[in-house]
């Protein structure tokens, strides 16, 4: 028998699984470049960087950064001592917006993204002061028959409603 060879149109049901569009939760930054505002993970957690400070050291040292972050979902504050040479894990934060549906009685909302698209997976926030603010804002709102968008930040497989715009009150 002829052997016979493989083309490409043989593999035509292989397929490849993929997560976020290939996205990862982190990318590696030189501790160095990092500046004040930007994303940095401090103890496994997305914070926002409040204040960098470079010391340099000792003879044969390295220069040290030391940062202070904002975590990004509660509001607690990490810092971290790091050699400026090495790389800090920078999580990729995301924003989204949708518009919001419907809020039910265990404070989970329903939104819609621009094409139609919906979401019953997300409750409202919690856990600050901020975000219990915010939250009942929403609710208010909501019961008012206001058109709200809220844009949700993800970072690090984590989800939540981080602010409001009203669009416009129905009247």
């Amino acid at each position: 028998l002829p052997v016979q060879p493989v083309t490409m149109s043989d593999h035509e049901n292989e397929t490849f699984e993929q997560a976020g569009a290939g996205a990862s939760l982190t990318y590696p930054q030189q501790a160095g470049t990092i500046r004040k505002n930007a994303y940095i993970v401090i103890n496994g957690k997305p914070c926002k960087v409040a204040d960098v400070s470079t010391s340099k050291t000792g003879k044969h040292g390295h220069a040290k950064c030391h940062f202070v972050g904002i975590d990004i979902f509660t509001g607690k504050k990490y810092e971290d001592l790091t050699p400026s040479t090495h790389n800090c894990d920078v999580p990729n934060v995301f924003r989204q917006e949708y518009t919001l549906i419907d809020i039910n009685d265990e404070n989970f909302v329903s939104l819609m993204l621009d094409n139609g698209d919906t979401r019953d997976d997300l409750s409202l926030p919690s856990g600050t002061d901020d975000a219990e603010k915010l939250a009942a804002e929403l609710k208010a709102d909501f019961d008012e028959g206001k058109e709200i968008l809220v844009t949700v930040t993800k970072a690090m497989d984590f989800e939540m409603i981080s602010s409001k715009k009203i669009v416009q009150s129905k009247s």
